[in-house]
């Protein structure tokens, strides 16, 4: 898989000439193609909200010319539903609203916000979706457009989105693409040999949701020793009673030759596993070195701190300075509970692949938060 049509169905965006004012815009966000088209997409989560900004050149369509512009994120823990988590999500989600339109000059029009699945499975099994419909009204209040489109998108929308705006065309037909979030897991291919009809791969495990019922498990004793007791034991009851029976049901195994994960954790163990391929949106893993790299998370986690990883970088010609950077976002992001809880579910769905006769291809992708918002806004954009 190349780096430049990891995303591909990116390219697929219309493009346009904007005034003097958006084009300062772009020049602030430090634009690659002339000529170019920007448009955002803000997603609420079940971890927080996050600004994804893209700039498609004018050959996009042929070419691949795409740039990801801006990857923002706030963390608000929205799928604890509680009234301050509530505020904060709402103050996000503004926020992030207001800096696409007023600091980058984004139009209003170009700018999607969506409810992810991970949060209306939740909401939905909390009985809390009350929430949900609270928050929409509330920033169509705040921002005083009460016709402001805020979908709420379900899980086989959200999967099939997905894996539009990440897998590469050449690739369609033998992906198996799972996105790991943080209240659910979401995925599927296309057994047919087209995109008339996927097939949805789903679980209501998330990193958050694991790491939840692990601290809920804990009790009294919130030693880390506890912990990682207590999340092998959500994570075998995981793959008993979920995780082995989605895989089976979907079918995938004998369609599949690539397993490909996106999501936030996705993105944190290719970052600290191999701080080396920074530049690479898409890094091949192993199940076997996935398993070390958990391991070391609960005995070593020094290793993985952005100071350890500059130190031991053998490669003297990388950028120490984006490295070391991208590893404290990582570390902002996730706590070491998190990664623990985040990286033995990864573990759980990828050894229902490690067969013995038949290896599979297992691929990390770094900027899959951009790829169902992607398509989602090439779908919605009038052209």
């Amino acid at each position: 898989m190349k780096n430049r049509t990891a995303s591909r169905f990116l390219i697929m965006i219309c493009c346009a000439l904007f005034s003097g004012t958006f084009l300062f815009a772009q020049n602030k966000l430090k634009t690659k193609y002339n000529n170019s088209s920007i448009q955002a997409g803000i997603e609420v989560g079940s971890k927080g909200v996050k600004l994804s900004v893209l700039e498609i050149g004018k050959n996009a369509k042929t070419s691949g010319a795409f740039n990801i512009l801006k990857d923002t994120s706030v963390n608000t823990d929205f799928i604890s539903f509680s009234q301050p988590t509530f505020q904060a999500t709402l103050n996000g989600l503004y926020g992030l609203y207001t800096t696409a339109t007023k600091e980058y000059k984004i139009p209003s029009d170009r700018v999607f916000t969506v409810v992810s699945s991970g949060v209306k499975v939740q909401a939905e099994k909390e009985s809390k979706s009350l929430f949900v419909s609270r928050l929409i009204d509330s920033f169509k209040l705040k921002i005083n457009d009460d016709r402001r489109k805020v979908e709420v998108v379900d899980v086989i929308q959200e999967a099939k989105l997905s894996h539009l705006g990440i897998v590469p065309e050449s690739k369609r037909y033998t992906t198996f693409l799972i996105d790991i979030g943080s209240g659910n897991t979401k995925g599927g291919y296309f057994p047919n040999g087209n995109t008339d009809y996927f097939k949805l791969f789903q679980l209501t495990w998330g990193t958050k949701s694991v790491a939840n019922a692990t601290e809920k498990k804990c009790e009294d004793d919130k030693s880390l020793a506890n912990f990682n007791r207590q999340l092998n034991r959500v994570l075998q009851t995981a793959e008993n009673t979920d995780i082995i029976y989605a895989v089976n049901e979907s079918g995938s195994y004998p369609a599949s030759d690539i397993i490909a994960f996106s999501g936030g954790i996705a993105w944190s163990v290719a970052t600290l596993l191999h701080p080396e391929l920074i530049d690479n949106s898409i890094v091949p893993v192993t199940f076997d070195e996935v398993i070390k790299f958990s391991q070391k998370l609960y005995t070593d986690t020094i290793l993985y701190t952005d100071k350890w990883i500059i130190k031991n970088l053998m490669d003297k010609t990388l950028d120490n300075d984006a490295i070391a950077n991208e590893v404290k976002r990582v570390h902002s992001v996730f706590d070491q509970r998190s990664l623990m809880s985040g990286t033995g579910l990864l573990l759980k769905i990828m050894r229902q692949f490690e067969g013995i006769y038949e290896k599979k291809q297992f691929f990390l992708v770094k900027n899959g938060q951009v790829g169902w918002i992607s398509a989602y806004v090439d779908q919605n954009t009038v052209r």
